[in-house]
C-alpha cells in the first residue's frame, strides 16, 4: 500500500482518498480522507523519514493494540488500521470541530450546565479507556474536539496498553507539562489517578480559560505542578471543590473516577440518576497495596462474574489491582459500560527492545536535560510574561494606552534627536552606555526571576544579581553591537535623507537621533532594552495626568537641548569639529 499521484484523483493510502491536512503529532500527519463508502475519516500515517524505523512502527502498533479496545461515543474510536503496510496507517473516525483549546479561545470559557456536560463526557471517555486496560497519558485541551457542545477524545499517540513494561524509558518526558500529573514528573509509573488529574487540569481549562499551573516557562510551570500551586479563581462550587481534590499532589488522595461519575452522571450524562455528594464529602479515604499496574482494567472484574446469562455488567476493580485507587461504596453509580465491538484483526508485532535512537521527532517530547534548562528558562523569559503573575494570561493593552505609550517613546526619541543636536558625540556615548547597562541588567534580572519561579525567593538573591553582574556585562556586548549598530544606520539613513534635503546641520542631526531613538526602541535585540524602560513607562502611561507630567518634562527637555543647539551651535566635543567638514 503505496502513497501515489494521479492526476485526475487526490493522493492515495490504501483504500482511503486524501482530502486535505489536519494536523501533525511527533510520529505522525494526520489527514482528512475519504473511504471506498464516501464517508470521511480522519487517517494518520508515519512521517516519511521514519517510515523504515522499526521501533516507530512498532510504536504505532501499540497504539493500534490500544485503540481497538476503546470504544465509547466519547472516544473517536479506531475504524481501520495497518501498521505494517509500505506506508502504516491508522483510521479513526472524523470529528468535525474546533479542539477544547480553540473553542475556549473562541468562544471563551464553558460555564453552566455545558461545563458539567463537558466534565461528565471527558470522565466517561476515560472510563471506556480505563475499561479497556488502557491509559490515555495526554489529556489536554488540544486533544479533546469539540462536536457541537460535545467533547470527543482524540490523539491517543501517547496512550499505552497498561502491562506493557517495555515502554518505560528513563529520561523522557512525555506528556504535555501543565496537564501531567506530579507523579510522573518524578519518574514514577502512570496509574489511572494520573488521567483523572488531566482531566480535572483540562476541565479548569474549560470553564476559567486559562491553565491551572500557568503560563511560563515549562520547567517553572512543571514546578508549580508537582508543589500544587493551582489558579481556579472564578470557578463555581461544587466543582472547584472538586477539582481541587482531583488535582491534588498526592495520587491516593484523587478521588477516582468512578467517584467522579457517580457525582457527574446525574448532572450531565445520566440525568435519570439520584444525584450524590461531590467526591470528598461521600467517599474516604483508604490506603492501598502498592502492586503494578499490570492488568487490563476490562479482566479486573471477571474473577468474581456470575457465568448465568444476564444483562452485561460493567467491570470491578479490585482494591489491590491498581495503586492509587480505593474500592466503591456498594450503591456507587457504575460506570459507561458500552456494548461490545468488533476488533480489527492485526498482524503480531515482534518483540523489539525500544532504545532512543537520536534526536525526537518534531512535536514529540524530549529528553529532558537540566544542564542547560535555566539557559532556555532566561531565553523563555524574553518573552513578554510577568514572572510575578503566572496565571495571568498576557493581554494587550487598550488602545488609548497603547496610544500614550508611543506618544510618549516619541517624545523620549525626541528628546534624544534634541541631544544629538546640542552634542552628537555624548549623546552618542551616554546612548551606547545606557543600552549596554541596561541590556546587562536586564540578562541578570532574568536569571534571578527564573531561579526564583523554580525554587522560590531567597534572601540572597540581591547578592546573586550584584556578583553575576560582571558576566552579563560581557553577555550583553553582542547585543548592544547588533542593536546600536542596526539603530545608528537607520539614523545615518534619516541624515543622508535631511542632507539631501538642504536641512542645516542641528536640524539633520536632530533627525538623526530621533530615527536613532524609534529604532533602538524596536530594533533587534530590542526586548532586553525595551524591558527596563517598560518598567517605569508603563505605570505612567496607564493614567493620563501621569502621561501628561512626562510628556511635559519629556517635551521641556527636549525644548531646551533644541534652544541649546540652535544658541551656540553644535558642540562637537570632545573634537573641535565634526566629520566630514560639519
Amino acid at each position: 500500500m503505496t502513497i501515489r499521484p494521479e492526476r485526475s484523483a487526490p493522493t492515495q493510502v490504501g483504500r482511503y482518498a486524501l482530502m486535505t491536512r489536519l494536523g501533525e503529532g511527533g510520529m505522525g500527519i494526520v489527514h482528512l480522507a475519504q473511504g471506498p463508502d464516501g464517508q470521511r475519516v480522519a487517517l494518520k500515517v508515519l512521517r516519511p523519514q521514519v517510515v523504515g524505523d522499526q521501533e516507530a512502527r512498532q510504536r504505532l502498533a501499540r497504539e493500534v493494540g490500544s485503540l481497538t479496545r476503546v470504544r465509547s461515543p466519547w472516544v473517536a474510536e479506531m475504524l481501520d488500521a495497518d501498521p505494517w503496510a509500505d506506508v502504516p496507517y491508522v483510521v479513526t473516525r472524523y470529528v468535525p470541530g474546533l479542539s477544547l483549546h480553540d473553542h475556549v479561545a473562541a468562544e471563551g470559557p464553558i460555564a453552566g450546565r455545558d461545563l458539567h456536560w463537558l466534565a461528565g463526557c471527558l470522565a466517561e471517555g476515560l472510563a471506556a479507556v480505563h475499561a479497556a486496560g488502557v491509559l490515555h497519558r495526554d489529556v489536554k485541551p488540544g486533544n479533546v474536539l469539540m462536536e457541537g457542545r460535545t467533547p470527543i477524545l482524540i490523539d491517543f499517540g501517547l496512550a499505552r496498553v497498561a502491562e506493557d513494561v517495555r515502554l518505560t524509558q528513563t529520561g523522557w518526558l512525555l506528556g504535555t507539562p501543565g496537564y501531567l500529573a506530579p507523579e510522573i514528573l518524578y519518574g514514577d509509573e502512570a496509574t489511572p489517578a494520573a488521567d483523572v488529574h488531566a482531566w480535572a487540569a483540562t476541565v479548569a481549562y474549560a470553564a476559567s480559560g486559562r491553565p491551572p499551573y500557568g503560563r511560563g516557562p515549562a520547567m517553572a510551570v512543571m514546578d508549580r505542578t508537582r508543589r500544587g500551586q493551582h489558579d481556579l479563581s472564578g470557578i463555581e462550587s461544587p466543582l472547584a471543590e472538586v477539582l481541587t481534590a482531583a488535582l491534588d499532589p498526592e495520587p491516593l488522595e484523587r478521588p477516582l473516577l468512578e467517584e467522579l461519575l457517580a457525582w457527574l452522571r446525574p448532572l450531565s450524562t445520566r440525568p435519570d440518576l439520584p444525584g450524590v455528594p461531590p467526591p470528598g464529602a461521600l467517599f474516604s479515604s483508604a490506603s492501598t497495596q502498592d502492586d503494578d499496574f499490570t492488568l487490563p482494567l476490562a479482566l479486573a472484574g471477571q474473577a468474581g462474574a456470575s457465568a448465568e446469562p444476564g444483562p452485561p455488567t460493567p467491570p470491578t476493580v479490585p482494591e489491590t489491582a491498581v495503586p492509587g485507587t480505593r474500592a466503591l461504596p456498594e450503591d456507587a453509580a457504575p460506570p459507561y459500560a458500552p456494548p461490545p465491538a468488533p476488533v480489527v484483526p492485526l498482524r503480531a508485532v515482534p518483540p523489539v527492545p525500544v532504545v532512543p535512537a537520536g534526536p525526537p521527532p518534531a512535536g514529540a517530547a524530549a529528553p529532558v536535560a537540566p544542564a542547560d534548562a535555566m539557559t532556555r528558562m532566561e531565553e523563555e523569559f524574553d518573552r513578554a510574561w510577568d514572572p510575578e503573575h503566572p496565571f495571568a494570561a498576557p493581554a494587550r493593552p487598550p488602545l488609548a494606552e497603547r496610544v500614550r505609550r508611543w506618544g510618549a517613546v516619541g517624545l523620549g526619541a525626541l528628546g534624544l534627536g534634541a541631544g544629538f543636536a546640542a552634542a552628537p558625540w555624548l549623546a552618542t556615548a551616554v546612548v551606547v552606555l545606557a543600552v549596554w547597562l541596561l541590556r546587562a541588567g536586564s540578562l541578570a534580572a532574568s536569571a534571578v526571576a527564573a531561579r526564583r519561579t523554580v525554587r522560590g525567593a531567597r534572601w540572597y538573591d540581591g547578592l546573586r544579581w550584584l556578583t553575576t553582574s560582571p558576566w552579563h556585562l560581557i553577555r550583553a556586548v553582542t547585543g548592544t553591537v547588533v542593536l546600536v549598530s542596526w539603530s545608528a544606520g537607520l539614523g545615518l539613513a534619516a541624515g543622508l535623507l535631511g542632507y539631501a534635503l538642504q536641512l542645516d546641520v542641528p536640524r539633520t542631526l536632530l533627525a538623526c537621533g530621533t530615527t536613532l531613538g524609534l529604532a533602538l526602541w524596536s530594533g533587534p535585540g530590542s526586548t532586553r532594552f525595551r524591558l527596563p524602560v517598560s518598567r517605569v513607562l508603563d505605570p505612567v502611561v496607564r493614567r493620563p495626568v501621569p502621561w501628561l507630567l512626562t510628556c511635559a518634562v519629556l517635551l521641556a527637555v527636549a525644548g531646551g537641548l533644541g534652544a541649546l543647539a540652535a544658541g551656540n551651535g553644535v558642540a562637537w566635543t570632545p573634537w573641535s569639529g565634526g566629520p566630514f567638514g560639519l
